[in-house]
């Protein structure tokens, strides 16, 4: 792209231009007018024009400026909806739909100006129909349901209205809808049982899938309904809510529909915008590519694709994120085994939920899901899941931020899809739930809200933080199965810097969820505090060793408590029995050993060593953390970096080169070798043979006389000296 550097004159001119700005709303679609005067020709009004669409971010504008006897008009527009060349046909001018200009004169400018704005009102007409409004499937309650039932409905379903048909099925007959308020004040009368058909409206009105945005304002506002039934020949295929054409019309500046293409489901009064050039600029090469891959295997089954979640999320933070995660409108199965097919993969899919894990040969995973809606049938419960489309697919997840999708399919490659203002939230850095009940309906939502406030640097909304106190103050997170309250914690605990996550944990009063008794105490921070830095420590050693680094803050985090709360604790999260001895048996291991090591630390290397091979490093860590002498902590350093790894040059067959007779001996005097090394007294392999003899002829000698090797006390024996036993 080339930046063209613009006059002084331009420049007053634009401003001008900004100044005299106005947006206004024809049938559904923002088109910007500004009309400007200047007593000599500037040149470049095209560049001008081009400049405010971007600056403002404008669907449409159309510039009307005199210059000295003459008007000129110019026109842009990023929407389908405005031709500008239509629009500007009729004044005798000319271009593309996008762009186009027309010189005029003989007109006055406020003459040409009211042309133009009637002509707007004939030109502009809104490519939007029912059957991309609509909300799909529908949901539906029959007739002779009673009123209780049609209340489950509308509570499962977060809605306000249900359509009604003679049996409840999609291709029954419509016979009418009706509302929350009716529902709620029948229930208020005792009236459960009553059949719905009772108290329904029965003057229901309906459109067909093609009706475009003024037929359905016109029916929605003239019938007075809150749900407006789309309808064809054989079925209701879905409903256009009061709320979705309230979000149509009043859809924010700055955002823009893509052009003409297959469009999702209820996709409209979504904010939307291309990001294909970002995708490129932002994502490796070879994974845009896949994601092609994937829109076109979509246009070849016939269905919409979503890139969703994180994935997305991530790609406007700058962060690095490849778990693509695809939800299908339709099929997701089928999608996942063609896709598989044609990349040579493989396919792992769960009929019941309708996913699917892609595993292409190089390993990596693509996972597929069919669009879901979930409800929850108690606080806490594990949701039910039915098919649905992506935007109450993106609704059922838990903040706002990972609401945003990406369609794949080839006409729409990379436009952006927005409905629930997830960019401005990402902007703002807000953590934000998309509906009040979110905690009480998944409590584990709670700790995932701590988790991205504190991995992102962003901020727990004010209302979301009182709807997390409340489910704290309500005990609905301690409804919830130990198991998923375990999975939360360790994802906490996995974090960069966990003691933030323990901190708010206990702003909202959550630290009970582990015990009741659990506080965070300043010796709670320390020990916090002193496992990142000594798993940092570690970490820059390179030793390659990997460890559940998340068990060291676990073991920390259960300090105060004895070995019987330990246990109940773990019962209650329902740990395998290798973490419950990790987190109670081996965690009171270190501290006993420590509180010896605090009074006295063994003399001898070897010693040390014989003191801590037992543990495992996760022990060794918290131990290393929770010591308060400098020399204890340099001892179990040089155990980690150095001892441990000291082991004998020589082996068995140099043993039995030796003449020393296979058997237990060896174990025994590599035993002996390896801790005289590690104490310093053998220099070289020749000493360790040396010594090995020695040991071998004091056992052969020790054999007679019912002595071992470490009884034998031939002159000039290479012996180590133990000035420590062993703990």
């Amino acid at each position: 792209l080339i930046s063209r550097e613009i006059s002084p004159e331009q420049v007053g001119l634009l401003n001008d231009m900004i100044q005299s700005l106005q947006r206004s709303r024809i049938n559904g679609i923002e088109v910007a007018l500004t009309v400007i005067t200047t007593d000599k020709y500037v040149p470049d009004l095209a560049l001008l024009v081009h400049k405010l669409v971007r600056m403002e971010n404008l669907d449409a504008l159309f510039a009307v400026a005199q210059m000295e006897n003459k008007v000129y008009v110019i026109g842009r527009s990023r929407v389908p909806e405005v031709d500008v060349d239509a629009v500007l046909d009729e004044l005798g001018g000319g271009g593309h739909p996008s762009a186009a200009a027309a010189t005029i004169r003989g007109m006055t400018l406020p003459q040409v100006e009211q042309r133009l704005r009637d002509r707007l009102a004939s030109a502009i007409r809104s490519n939007r129909l029912a059957r991309d409004l609509m909300s799909s499937p529908p949901i539906i309650v029959a007739a002779d349901a009673t009123c209780a039932e049609a209340q489950s409905l509308l509570r499962r379903y977060n809605i306000n209205a249900l359509a009604v048909t003679e049996n409840g099925a999609a291709d029954s007959p419509l016979v009418g809808y009706i509302t929350r308020q009716v529902v709620e004040k029948a229930l208020y009368h005792g009236l459960e049982k009553v059949p719905v058909r009772e108290y329904m409206s029965r003057d229901v009105v309906a459109v067909g899938p093609l009706a475009d945005m003024k037929e359905i304002q016109e029916k929605i506002i003239s019938h007075k309904q809150r749900i407006l039934p789309v309808c064809d020949e054989r079925q209701v295929l879905g409903v256009v809510t009061r709320t979705d054409l309230l979000n149509l019309l009043v859809r924010a500046p700055g955002t823009e529909i893509a052009e003409n293409g297959d469009v999702l489901d209820g996709s409209f009064g979504a904010r939307t915008r291309s990001i294909a050039k970002l995708m490129h600029e932002r994502l490796p090469e070879r994974l845009v590519r896949l994601l092609q891959t994937v829109g076109t295997v979509a246009d070849e089954i016939g269905c919409n694709a979503c890139v969703v979640g994180g994935f997305v999320r991530d790609l406007f933070l700058y962060r690095r994120n490849e778990d693509v995660d695809i939800v299908i409108e339709g099929d997701g199965i089928g999608f996942a085994r063609r896709l598989a097919q044609i990349m040579g993969g493989r396919l792992h899919s769960h009929e019941k939920f309708g996913t699917a894990v892609v595993i292409l040969p190089d390993g990596f995973k693509i996972d597929v899901a069919s669009a879901r809606m979930e409800y929850y049938q108690f606080p806490a419960a594990l949701p039910t899941v039915e098919m649905s489309s992506i935007k109450m697919d993106l609704f059922r997840r838990d903040f706002t931020i990972n609401t945003l999708a990406i369609q794949l399919n080839t006409a729409r490659f990379g436009t952006l899809i927005d409905f629930f203002s997830a960019l401005k939230d990402i902007k703002e850095k807000t953590i934000r739930v998309l509906h009040n009940l979110s905690f009480v309906e998944d409590p584990t939502r709670v700790f995932r809200a701590i988790r991205f406030e504190q991995r992102f640097g962003f901020t727990i909304g004010r209302l979301t933080a009182s709807l997390i106190e409340n489910a704290a103050r309500m005990d609905f997170v301690k409804r919830l199965d130990g198991r998923r309250v375990f999975t939360e914690l360790r994802l906490l605990l996995e974090e960069e810097n966990p003691l933030a996550l323990i901190r708010r944990l206990n702003d909202f009063d959550l630290l009970k969820v582990i015990h009741p008794k659990l506080t965070l105490t300043a010796e709670l921070e320390s020990a916090f505090e002193n496992v990142k830095q000594v798993q940092t420590w570690h970490d820059l050693l390179f030793l390659e060793e990997s460890y559940m680094k998340w068990a060291v803050y676990f073991m920390a985090l259960m300090r105060p408590f004895d070995r019987e709360t330990t246990e109940t604790i773990c019962r209650r999260f329902d740990l395998p029995p290798r973490l419950q001895r990790l987190l109670g048996t081996d965690r009171l291991t270190v501290e006993r050993l420590l509180y010896r090591f605090e009074r006295r630390l063994p003399e001898a290397p070897a010693a040390l060593c014989r003191a801590l091979e037992g543990l495992g490093i996760e022990q060794i860590l918290l131990m290393m953390a929770l010591a308060e002498r400098t020399e204890v902590k340099r001892a179990i350093s040089l155990y980690v970096t150095k001892l441990r790894f000291v082991r004998p040059a020589i082996g068995g067959a140099d043993l039995k080169r030796l003449g020393i007779a296979p058997g237990p001996v060896y174990g025994k005097i590599l035993d002996a070798v390896r801790d005289a090394k590690r104490n310093g007294q053998l220099a070289s392999r020749e000493d360790e043979l040396t010594m090995a003899a020695e040991l071998g002829r004091t056992a052969t000698a020790g054999t007679s006389h019912g002595k071992g090797p470490h009884n034998a006390g031939a002159p000039g024996a290479v012996r180590p000296k133990e000035t420590e036993p062993a703990p």
